[in-house]
């Protein structure tokens, strides 16, 4: 009975409900939306990440990643490779010799990081072969081919076909070099990373260095779940224990601390966005206490428990707010859902985007959990709302508030 009273003495008032419903709506709707896009943007940076540089697991000698030295290598590479492909939950392996060195052309020179692969082995496990502007992937070019990015190739002034040379250390640490023409141009949405990266051929790199052909510095893995790569990076390193093996999440820990941060400001920010619209449902329950001030006071003149009326109170602000939070709730959730399929353009501000790694075509993304999770903070700050003006009820005299005319 006390919720169906409730809910007409919202209505009592037309224009102040509706105010209040739908100041809460509408902030609510901006919080999930802004929450939706900021998600969304951080999903596809590691989403980049994973797929265009890092991969979700790599493997390397235990002395690699600290020297980066040519002689910590992986032999027989290939044996271990094949043996990854047929774990439960990989999507591609791929096996690359990795040097830290210079690249010059007639104009310039720059310090890169070359990266020896398997062109189709790549692919199964990065996407650069998808961001190809200019050129070919590996094609075109019968002898030492390479692929480098457009903010290299702006830096070096160079174009399709024209040659480069890279110099590198030998396994005899005798400096050597080899001239390679350019078979295509990538462009990602890094240009930090389109400027260091280069990839050549293992076999041209294996010659160049005097490395094995079967020898890598890295075995890249992607798994079918991002989920999963910790699970089975764990798994790969029992099989192999005398190397090192690590998830993306090692690999890339800042990437890691921000999707985790993600959640935990995108709730911060909703919780600002309450505490806000706490005072506007407290000051609205406050006119409707005084309002009402002779009704509440007949109401326990003829009976009726001070707990029932502090109940009615409380029923009444919790209604308020989570109709307006139900509302809000659905707006933001069709807003966001909306634009997960339709891309926010944020291309105008492309330059400064890409300089940071991020994609500047946004699909917004959003759990359905945190659905419930925010539907239960909007009932938690109606409860917060409607403690003061139920207390304040509480206080009314019978007598006198039946005198105020």
């Amino acid at each position: 009975m006390i919720w169906s009273i409730s809910w007409k003495n919202i209505w009592r008032n037309k224009v102040r409900s509706s105010v209040v419903i739908m100041a809460v709506a509408l902030g609510l709707t901006a919080g999930i939306f802004s929450s939706a896009f900021f998600s969304g943007m951080m999903n596809q940076r590691v989403k980049q990440v994973i797929s265009n540089e890092i991969s979700s697991i790599q493997i390397h000698d235990t002395n690699f990643r600290e020297t980066t030295e040519l002689e910590y290598y992986i032999p027989e590479a290939s044996l271990i490779s094949e043996k990854i492909k047929s774990l439960d939950n990989i999507a591609g392996v791929s096996n690359r010799i990795i040097i830290y060195s210079m690249i010059s052309s007639a104009e310039t020179a720059s310090g890169v990081k070359i990266t020896g692969i398997d062109p189709e082995m790549e692919k199964t496990v990065t996407g650069i072969s998808t961001k190809i502007i200019d050129g070919k992937y590996f094609e075109g070019v019968s002898r030492n081919p390479i692929v480098i990015g457009k903010k290299l190739a702006e830096k070096l002034k160079v174009k399709v076909r024209s040659k480069i040379v890279i110099t590198v250390q030998d396994v005899d640490k005798n400096i050597t070099g080899g001239a390679f023409r350019i078979a295509g141009i990538y462009e990602s949405s890094n240009t930090g990373f389109d400027e260091m990266n280069v990839f050549v051929r293992v076999s041209d790199l294996a010659g160049l260095t005097g490395l094995p052909e079967d020898a890598a510095h890295e075995i890249a893995i992607l798994v079918d779940d991002n989920d999963v790569a910790m699970i089975k990076s764990i798994e790969i390193g029992k099989i192999w224990p005398e190397l090192e093996v690590m998830n993306w999440k090692e690999l890339s820990p800042e990437m890691s601390y921000m999707t985790e941060a993600m959640g935990l400001y995108n709730y911060i920010f909703i919780i600002i966005i309450l505490f806000a619209l706490l005072f506007g449902i407290i000051n609205t329950m406050l006119m409707v206490v005084l309002e009402r001030r002779k009704e509440i006071g007949m109401l326990l003149a003829i009976g009726m428990s001070r707990m029932k009326v502090f109940v009615m109170i409380m029923v009444e602000t919790v209604q308020l707010s989570f109709t307006g939070g139900v509302l809000g709730i659905i707006l933001g959730g069709l807003i966001s859902k909306y634009f997960e399929v339709h891309a926010i353009d944020l291309s105008r501000w492309a330059e400064g985007y890409s300089q940071l790694g991020y994609d500047t075509m946004v699909y917004t993304s959003i759990k359905h959990e945190q659905y419930m999770i925010i539907a239960l903070m909007v009932v938690v700050t109606g409860i917060i709302a409607a403690i003061y003006p139920a207390y304040k009820a509480l206080k009314y005299d019978p007598a006198e508030a039946l005198r105020i005319e």
